[in-house]
């Protein structure tokens, strides 16, 4: 191989290997209102990509009663809703020229890596000035439409998927719907509102409340004033677009921590009660030789100081709504928490 062909291999192998290594720093392009989540609209470029933060907003209504709340986990393993990345509206043609324009001076006197940002920018000029596909950065369109850029998903920041949306911003004009599978959508609002539903912690009632006793019934609910239905909602500013994502009790789940127990019912799963939305039944006096519908018994005390981890387990099922008039279901979630229960044995006692 002639020495100028291999003297030019070299040089794009620095060439790679600096884009590799170096990312242009983040650009503001503008912030949202107060009160609600809103994502800087911010963006930035990688490896000569252009990317951008997302500007979803999200809101929450409904009750949580609770200063300690917690996410959703899908309840069936590998079924979480929400992708990695998308793309959505990001750039105005004077925006997506001021971006290219601030490659063209990066790494000018960085070591190694001097004029990398021209030789991206040029590339990044044939796509966006020079006719291939756009002329000029679509400046004669400004106002008409924007650039749509891949967004990471703020909740999959460390999810190898968050890089599968490679496509260089492309142009949308305004009120279409982009050819793309991963565009934003009131289905993908709504997976992102799925992520940030805030449900509270998974707090059980007990009686008795001090100390269980061995072979007799503990019962196990939850306030009703405390497990309601939530929502959020998420929308993209500029698109029309909006979802709200609603979590309501389903389920609890009970976990001894010992196979020196029974749980009632025999599947430890206790289901919302048809009348008053309830799960379990507070104890009464006079309940003592009644099967509670939501507890446990344990068969042996655990040892003196000694207690067992009770877990409690609360599945909510998901389901969304739209401003397009389109809905469905999302996979059940799940949060829970454990709590240390003593258990005694003694021989006799007076309930």
């Amino acid at each position: 191989m002639p020495p100028a062909v291999k003297g030019r291999c070299a040089t794009v192998t620095v060439v790679v290997l600096a884009v590799a290594a170096w990312s242009l720093p983040a650009f503001g392009i503008g912030t949202g209102g107060a009160g609600k989540r809103d994502v800087a609209a911010t963006g930035g470029s990688s490896g000569g990509q252009i990317h951008a933060q997302t500007r979803i907003r999200t809101a929450v209504s409904g009750s949580v009663a609770s200063s300690k709340t917690g996410t959703l986990t899908p309840v069936t393993a590998g079924s979480r809703p929400s992708p990695a990345c998308w793309y959505e509206p990001a750039f105005s043609p004077k925006e997506i020229q001021s971006v290219v324009k601030a490659w063209r001076t990066f790494g000018a006197t960085a070591p190694l890596v001097g004029g990398i940002g021209h030789v991206i920018s040029e590339a990044l000029d044939h796509r966006y000035k020079d006719g291939h596909p756009y002329k000029n950065y679509n400046l004669s369109k400004q106002g008409e439409g924007m650039f749509w850029a891949s967004v990471v998903n703020p909740n999959r920041e460390d999810d190898p998927e968050a890089t599968s949306c490679d496509r260089q911003p492309f142009w949308v004009d305004k009120g279409q719907t982009p050819a793309e599978p991963m565009a934003a959508s009131p289905e993908i609002l709504a997976q992102y509102a799925y992520d940030e539903l805030p449900v509270p912690g998974t707090e059980i009632k007990m009686a008795p409340s001090g100390r269980s006793t061995v072979n007799l019934p503990t019962w196990v609910w939850l306030d009703k004033g405390r497990f309601k239905k939530v929502s959020v909602s998420a929308s993209l500013p500029g698109t029309g677009l909006s979802a709200t994502t609603t979590a309501e009790p389903e389920s609890l789940r009970i976990e001894p921590g010992t196979a020196d127990a029974d749980v009632f019912p025999a599947s430890g799963s206790c289901a919302l009660a048809e009348r008053g939305g309830g799960i379990g039944e507070p104890y009464a006096r006079g309940k003592a030789n009644r099967v509670p519908p939501c507890g446990v018994t344990y068969r042996r005390s655990p040892g003196a100081n000694a207690t067992y981890p009770l877990r409690a387990t609360l599945t909510w099922k998901i389901h969304w709504t739209s401003t397009t008039g389109e809905g469905g279901t999302l996979p059940s979630g799940s949060f829970g928490a454990t709590q240390r229960v003593p258990v005694q044995e003694i021989q006799s006692v007076n309930r």
